[in-house]
């Protein structure tokens, strides 16, 4: 029987690697700020069996935050967060999007106007000890950052801006396993950085579920397009 989310991906495809050629770059969240990191290790979630991060200690890491239709300020936008942390297997992408962080609202984006968040991976992963999402909320201590580039460099460079990344099994509870500071931007502000959550996903984590299949053919497509253009 064929599968509805993946059938709906491929439906998606080919609008979004038209737009992808229209914009000459990315189909969504087109208008963004890449920034250094630094990925603070706590240890892992607790009780959430996963062998990423493991152990205590800190690894560079790159960010992006951008707007997901590229809408103008001050309009409300569903804002992703997205990270990338080298491995030694390949990079690990992390792809958040605004949300909520309830039971049922961990799963649906939300539109907002602050940076700060609140993200969560929306799609699942399936584990070992069951499934798993993932979310960043802001740091102790920050402000309402408008989401836009500028703002975002700024407060980034201020050292206001940071996340705290949690893992939650199923609809359970938020665990924290680290924490997320960002430096400042990239010299070039927004390279063109393809980041996949389904090909990338966290050692110990399959990405899994109806956003995952939906995922895979609409983000092919749309990284194929951009690649001819």
């Amino acid at each position: 029987m064929p599968d509805p989310f993946r059938t709906a991906g491929r439906a998606v495809a080919a609008p979004l690697g038209a737009l992808a050629r229209w914009r000459h770059g990315k189909p969504m969240h087109p208008r963004g700020v890449v920034l250094d990191a630094v990925l603070e290790r706590t240890g892992g979630p607790a009780g959430v069996d996963v062998p990423w991060p493991a152990g205590p200690g800190e690894q560079p890491a790159t960010v992006r935050l951008s707007r997901g239709a590229g809408l103008p300020a001050p309009l409300p936008d569903v804002l992703g967060l997205a990270v990338r942390v080298p491995g030694p297997d390949g990079p690990v992408d992390l792809l958040l999007s605004t949300a909520g962080l309830g039971r049922l609202t961990r799963r649906v984006p939300v539109p907002r106007r602050d940076a700060t968040g609140p993200y969560s991976s929306i799609m699942g992963y399936r584990s070992a000890a069951g499934p798993v999402l993932l979310a960043a909320t802001a740091g102790p201590g920050a402000r309402p950052v408008v989401a836009e580039p500028g703002p975002v460099a700024d407060a980034a460079r201020a050292g206001r801006l940071g996340f705290t990344l949690a893992a939650a099994p199923g609809a359970g509870e938020w665990r924290p396993f680290a924490r997320l500071r960002l430096l400042g931007p990239l010299p070039d502000g927004d390279p063109d950085l393809h980041f996949d959550a389904v090909r990338h996903p966290p050692p110990g984590l399959v990405p899994d579920g109806p956003m995952a299949r939906f995922r895979a053919p609409a983000y092919a497509a749309a990284q194929e397009a951009r690649g001819r253009g």
